[in-house]
């Protein structure tokens, strides 16, 4: 069983490996201001994605999940495409600035600061692209799928702004990864989740 959010990146990461994996889930869209009692009992922190193993082992770390996922199964070999340092990067510096520029109200934060912090993380990430196509080789793999879907955030939040920066290469990544099938498959809109609904097959 999988607890999820469509538009969270979080989540969006752990089903694109799920989905790459070809595990097969109950997917629970999760309303965050309804969160549902079933997903508070297998991780009282609350926040997505969980994924809750036929066992009962519960999984609530969105790395964790894409981890576990392609060590079962890893089709593409995205395993073998890994940073750990630079997805520690993104989970932590990067997300924090991510955050206090998309929401200043809630964080009391200045966002064009955090936003000009948040361009470093990204020209580091450019500057790696220019050589080749992908974070970590030719190929997409764990770092790519593990990042993008921040950088999607963040280019969201003034798009117009975000596209006239100096960042081909990301600029390129970024809309291959949101051209690929494999993104549309995991963007399919749900409606959220109630108990005693039918299995909601991904």
């Amino acid at each position: 069983v999988l607890y999820s959010f469509r538009r969270c990146p979080y989540a969006m990461r752990a089903r694109l490996a799920l989905a790459v994996s070809e595990t097969m889930c109950d997917l629970r869209e999760v309303k965050l201001a309804n969160k549902p009692q079933a997903m508070l009992d297998a991780s009282p922190k609350g926040t997505v994605p969980v994924l809750v193993l036929p066992d009962g082992t519960v999984i609530d770390e969105s790395i964790d999940i894409m981890r576990w996922a392609l060590a079962r199964k890893d089709p593409e070999r995205w395993l073998e495409r890994d940073d750990r340092d630079v997805i520690a990067t993104n989970d932590g510096a990067f997300k924090r600035d991510l955050d206090r520029y998309k929401y200043p109200d809630r964080y009391g934060s200045d966002p064009l600061a955090h936003r000009a912090a948040g361009m470093d993380f990204l020209a580091q990430l450019d500057a790696r692209l220019a050589t080749s196509d992908q974070l970590c080789g030719a190929a997409r793999g764990v770092a790519d799928m593990a990042i993008f879907p921040f950088v999607r955030q963040f280019a969201s939040v003034d798009r117009d702004w975000f596209d006239a920066q100096p960042l081909p290469h990301l600029q390129r990544w970024l809309a291959a990864h949101l051209a690929s099938p494999l993104f549309a498959t995991i963007m399919v809109r749900h409606a959220p989740w109630a108990p005693g609904d039918p299995p909601q097959r991904f």
